[in-house]
């Protein structure tokens, strides 16, 4: 297992959310950590860097300047997500659903060139890529080609590993919308789950720090979902 205390972590998407747990931990575990998003932002003990996943040229720069790095996640969605069936959907909301893949491929590659040669990098699924439910097709073809980017990848930038997290249904801003349906709606997405709730950025944190630490893992994919998978 790696030691986290004394490197340096980037954290796209994290100002909120699964992103923000992350830097927190890391930051906690005695990394160096500079969240990125698309706004300023100012958390305690960490630095901040504007850039947009989809801007290539701001990234080289921002990568540059932290050259040498050891860790990379991204927990950025890279834009908005087209929810609903299919044959309804807009087409073009469904192109764009795709960003968060084009985010995705931009920082491993341009970010992997200047990484630590023992570096590690977590990106974010879902579970809709290999759990199908009315609504998420979109999502679910998304996090399908997200997964495979991740094992097909690990074959070309090794020794740097490259490993992803698939949430579940997760208590995060990105429902705040739901208002006073949030906790109802929940409830009803979960009912059928082994453990029937929403679960906690920090519950998907933990395990995209293990994924970070361990040496010995890559190429692969772990299930943060309350058991929804398999059910």
């Amino acid at each position: 297992m790696s030691n986290l205390k004394g490197k340096k972590a980037l954290v796209f998407g994290g100002t909120s959310g699964i992103g923000l747990e992350t830097a927190k931990l890391l930051r906690d575990a005695g990394s160096s950590v500079v969240t990125v998003s698309r706004r300023e932002a100012s958390i305690d003990g960490m630095s901040h860097e504007v850039a947009d996943v989809l801007d290539r040229t701001a990234l080289e720069s921002l990568f540059e300047k932290h050259a040498g790095f050891d860790y990379l996640v991204n927990a950025a969605t890279g834009g908005a997500r087209a929810i609903g069936p299919f044959l309804e959907m807009d087409l073009d909301g469904f192109e764009g659903s795709f960003a968060k893949l084009w985010g995705y491929a931009n920082t491993v590659r341009l970010g992997t060139p200047r990484m630590s040669k023992n570096g590690a990098i977590v990106l974010i699924s879902g579970y809709p890529a290999r759990k199908w439910r009315p609504g998420v097709l979109a999502i679910g073809t998304v996090g399908n080609a997200v997964e495979g980017f991740i094992k097909m990848a690990a074959n070309e930038i090794a020794p740097v590993r490259i490993n992803g997290v698939s949430p579940g249904l997760i208590d995060t801003p990105m429902f705040s919308h739901l208002g006073d349906n949030r906790e109802n709606y929940y409830k009803e997405t979960t009912a059928n789950n082994l453990i029937p709730r929403a679960g906690k950025p920090e519950e998907v944190a933990s395990a995209v720090v293990f994924l970070l630490e361990n040496e010995f893992v890559t190429g692969t994919i772990v299930d943060v979902d309350g058991g929804a998978i398999v059910t």
